[in-house]
């Protein structure tokens, strides 16, 4: 999975989005054990800020973290400003956040720059948010549609233009499609979304896309959207719009099943986590920093390749005890099957499984005061 991607600017959290977030009973508040039950009858010692920043289609399932996590740790707030994954990965190497979400994980520059960051210690990526990435359209009439992948790079490349051409009719022959004109939107920040969007393109659209996979929308011009709101909003106020985003995000607009073998596979969260399954981790990573290497030309059965795997990014290393014990405690708490089950009910995300979650557990039970 390449991760080049441009370099955001200094980062102004001024605009966080307070979400009180604290833990469910834990009798460990350090994370090294569990944050998840309701009913240990424990009173959490843990208090303090948790300031974190990043990917916008983690927004929801911080929220629904939020009410697991507040009811064991009234003394705890954890703000997250969902600025796009290229500035969360900023505030968090910039130090003004202490974790950050993010749709890709950290490259050799970042990786670099984390270590004077983290006090001398490594940054870890943390896959904890499993989600498939939705095409969306806004075509009156039309609420479904089968595109492969090479007609989705054509769309967005601007080779397709109109909703009635050929290759859209092909795949679609009970479908009434007019001679709207297409109007592609893409992000106008630099985004995980986006770069997980155009990585599945380059793989997979049979050299239809030319452009590398990027966080910053590679083709000049067209309409775009700040963030997975400002896309979804676009999307919603034209017509004959088409666009990506987060699933959990779609609402009432149409949404694309995409070509995989000789079927075409709707974006729910099952499809996603076979999608999973079938791809491997980037082995060329530090142990601790886990990245899922997507198979995005994957054929196997139900698998929607066009997902987002989107982690949680920490330092192994604070320089406070306290921040040691807030990122641990909120760490494990969403790593943990009760908040995954949360965002699964509030985002439609994929549990990670009990394999992967072994794996992140042993990643934050790492994360130490630096000496």
């Amino acid at each position: 999975m390449k991760l080049n991607r441009g370099r955001t600017g200094a980062l102004a959290l001024a605009g966080v989005v307070a979400l009180s977030l604290t833990a469910c009973g834990s009798d460990d508040p350090t994370g090294s054990g569990t944050t998840g039950g309701t009913d240990s009858g424990s009173e959490s010692t843990l208090a303090g800020e948790l300031v974190g920043a990043g990917a916008s289609s983690q927004e929801s399932a911080m929220e629904a973290w939020r009410a697991g996590f507040q009811s064991a740790n009234p003394d705890v707030t954890v703000s997250y400003d969902p600025v796009g994954s290229g500035g969360g990965r900023t505030a968090f190497l910039e130090a003004s956040a202490l974790f950050a979400g993010s749709d890709a994980a950290l490259d050799e520059e970042e990786l670099t720059s984390a270590q004077e960051r983290c006090f001398g210690a490594s940054a870890v990526d943390l896959p904890v948010y499993i989600s498939p990435i939705a095409v969306v359209f806004n075509l009156e009439g039309v609420t479904e549609l089968n595109l492969s992948a090479e007609t989705i790079a054509n769309i967005f490349n601007g080779t397709i233009t109109t909703w009635d051409d050929p290759a859209i009719a092909e795949a679609n022959p009970e479908a009434t499609l007019p001679a709207t004109a297409i109007t592609p939107v893409h992000r106008s920040d630099e985004s995980g979304t986006t770069e997980n969007f155009t990585e599945y393109l380059s793989a997979a659209a049979n050299g239809a896309w030319a452009d590398e996979a990027s966080g910053d929308w590679p083709i000049e011009g067209g309409e775009s959207g700040q963030g997975t709101s400002g896309l979804i909003q676009t999307v919603q106020s034209g017509q004959g719009t088409i666009g990506y985003a987060d699933a959990s995000k779609a609402g009432e607009l149409g949404k694309v099943s995409i070509g995989v073998g000789d079927a075409f596979v709707a974006p729910t969260e099952e499809a996603a986590a076979a999608a999973l399954d079938a791809s491997p981790r980037d082995d060329s990573r530090e142990e601790g920093d886990i990245v899922i290497s997507i198979d995005r030309t994957t054929t196997a059965d139900g698998a929607y390749p066009l997902i987002l795997a989107s982690y949680l990014v920490a330092c192994q290393a604070y320089d406070t005890q306290e921040d040691v014990d807030l990122v641990k405690a909120f760490l494990t708490y969403v790593a943990s099957a009760e908040g995954q089950a949360a965002s699964e009910s509030a985002a439609g995300s994929a549990p990670i499984s009990d394999a992967l979650r072994t794996d992140v557990q042993a990643s934050i039970d790492a994360i130490t005061l630096a000496s």
